[in-house]
């Protein structure tokens, strides 16, 4: 018996044709984003502003809150740590309602201080009608 047949087979080749298509499209595409890049810069000006800066700056009542549940109202101790208190003294402390421009409240808190603690002076600056509200941070230093 003979298996092996009389045909000799064909050396495979490589064909270049679809390689070269591939490659000139590649080329043309290349060619067609390099001559746009110079056009993403955009050429603007911007507007001036002629007005002055802001003359006032509004009030600040600084509210510290210890690790331990101690409150201070621009570094006056409070003896007592309850909201309507708390409400009181940011109230005398924003001074006449009609003085202008609603003062700034900043709450400094311990790191160890309680949620609550901090959740009694956002509820005393409700209270007393003081909306405007920001929280005070420490950046960790750069290593």
């Amino acid at each position: 018996m003979r298996f092996r047949s009389r045909q000799r087979r064909e050396e495979p080749e490589i064909n270049l044709i679809p390689l070269i298509d591939v490659l000139l499209v590649i080329l043309i595409f290349l060619m067609i984003t390099t001559t746009y890049s110079r056009f993403t810069e955009l050429q603007i000006q911007l507007p001036t502003a002629d007005a002055d800066r802001a003359q006032q700056h509004p009030t600040e009542i600084v509210v510290s809150v210890s690790a331990r549940g101690v409150y201070s109202v621009n570094k006056q101790v409070l003896e007592q740590k309850d909201v309507t208190s708390l409400a009181d003294q940011l109230r005398s402390a924003a001074g006449p309602a009609g003085s202008g421009q609603q003062p700034v409240v900043i709450v400094n808190a311990d790191a160890q201080a309680t949620h609550q603690a901090v959740i009694n002076v956002m509820e005393a600056a409700r209270v007393a009608g003081l909306s405007r509200l920001t929280f005070a941070t420490q950046s960790t230093p750069q290593r």
